[in-house]
């Protein structure tokens, strides 16, 4: 009897092959509304964000941990798991885009402010409508240049990471 294709197939990341990596963007979504809501909303959203980043890198150091068994270097392989998924989520999934998105809303909210009549509550929809539909867009040029950072830096001392993608 033959292996089903399924047990071959890579397996699901939980972190970033299903809904649960949307929790990585709630800082972004948080930043697209801070002209509407409490500042305790936006700094709820960066608490989600957060703890998205610490278990992903939880689960990636498990995982190191499980695949290097009893092997020598194991400490040394789930330490650099560890670290370097946290590096690269807080980075490419909390840090870089929250600041772009702010400053895409700020700047927005300014020009509209300076450019048009329009009623504030209308200025500020549209703002948060503006961030909402930028961070699509800038997921992958972040993502990539976070690879690019991490890989000509930090991941020099350690001998790589994991890329994520």
């Amino acid at each position: 009897m033959e292996d089903s294709p399924e047990k071959h197939s890579k397996e699901v990341d939980v972190y970033r092959d299903t809904w649960v990596r949307f929790l990585g963007y709630a800082n972004e979504v948080g930043e697209a509304f801070r002209s509407l809501v409490p500042v305790s909303v936006v700094l709820a959203s960066y608490a989600v964000a957060t703890v998205y980043v610490s278990a992903d890198a939880v689960d990636k150091g498990k995982k190191a941990a499980a695949a290097h068994g009893e092997n020598p270097g194991k400490t040394a392989r789930v330490t650099v798991a560890v670290v370097d998924t946290f590096l690269w989520q807080a980075l490419a999934s909390v840090a870089i885009p929250g600041f772009t998105i702010n400053r895409v809303c700020a700047a927005s909210l300014f020009l509209l402010g300076k450019t048009t009549r329009w009623p504030l509550p209308v200025r500020k929809w549209t703002t948060t409508a503006i961030g909402l539909s930028t961070i699509p867009f800038i997921i992958t040029p972040i993502d990539r240049g976070v690879d690019l950072l991490l890989d000509s830096s930090v991941r020099r001392l350690y001998g790589g990471g994991e890329k994520h993608e």
